[in-house]
């Protein structure tokens, strides 16, 4: 109930904070390339339950059918001019404000994945990952804030996610769901907004 709470205090604290910059965002990219402003794609949820996140479109309006799903950072020939400044700021994630309110995200959670690798997953991590809401940001995304550039230097970046990164992220996320507190959350929050500040 306290993590509900302060999920919806934060979206909508961040969601009237953010107005001003996600508006100018949302015309930015109406204007530097034709397509819907937001990028919804399915995600599994809490409960393995599926739901659709929102996120500010960063690539062409057929971007999936022309790649796989995963990013390869702003090197990735997919993603627009306005995106690459974007994704270079993580702003496209500001969006997902809108899924906490929802209720199918919360601000801090492990990062929702795709149908596709939630099925690689062992029975184990399967349990513990989807047993709490998927997040905005946890240990994995700060860990691998530099992923689509990891992923773009490897010789095969599908199979670098699946056998490399994903096993770690998993790791971090079953950690996560196991320990999660109110004040683990706010100390997670905390050095996010300093990464996003710092670079």
């Amino acid at each position: 109930m306290a993590k509900r709470l302060m999920d919806l205090l934060f979206a909508v604290a961040g969601l009237v904070l953010f107005a001003p910059l996600m508006l100018g965002i949302a015309i930015a990219i109406k204007l530097d390339s034709p397509g819907p402003v937001f990028f919804r794609q399915e995600r599994v949820g809490r409960g393995g339950r599926p739901f659709r996140i929102h996120k500010f479109r960063t690539m062409g309006e057929s971007a999936e059918r022309q790649g796989p799903q995963i990013t390869l950072g702003t090197s990735d020939a997919r993603v627009t001019r306005v995106g690459r400044w974007i994704r270079s700021r993580r702003f496209d994630e500001l969006p997902q404000l809108i899924d906490v309110l929802k209720g199918d995200m919360s601000v801090v959670g492990p990062r929702p994945e795709v149908p596709r690798y939630v099925a690689m997953y062992s029975a184990e991590a399967r349990a513990k990952v989807l047993s709490v809401r998927p997040g905005i940001t946890d240990p994995a995304a700060l860990a691998f804030r530099n992923e689509g550039e990891l992923l773009a230097a490897a010789a095969d970046p599908e199979r670098e996610y699946v056998e490399v990164v994903m096993p770690v992220k998993l790791q971090h996320a079953m950690a996560y769901a196991e320990r999660a507190t109110v004040w683990t959350d706010l100390r997670l929050i905390a050095r996010t907004l300093n990464v996003l500040i710092t670079g």
